[in-house]
């Protein structure tokens, strides 16, 4: 049997170990690149895609480069004084 050379959506999510929603957040950010195949929500992400990804969030990783903590979505910093 051949290799497979794409996968869903929720391939994706399994092997991310994350929802099949945040999958789709990596794909609509284009932080993961996907092709939609005919209608609604069949999108189609190649294994070397996925593999790139996965290489280029280790190498973030590695300079640094991630953030430790997410950014709430109206970018107001997260502080950590105590009322008292």
């Amino acid at each position: 049997m051949a290799t497979q050379r794409f996968l869903t959506l929720d391939d994706v999510a399994e092997i991310l170990n994350v929802s099949w929603s945040q999958a789709y957040a990596l794909v609509r950010r284009k932080d993961l690149i996907a092709i939609q195949i005919g209608g609604r929500g069949q999108w189609r992400v190649e294994v070397d895609e996925l593999e790139r990804f996965i290489a280029q969030k280790y190498a973030e990783a590695r300079a640094g480069t991630v953030a430790d903590e997410p950014v709430p979505a109206d970018g107001a910093a997260a502080t950590d004084s105590a009322i008292g």
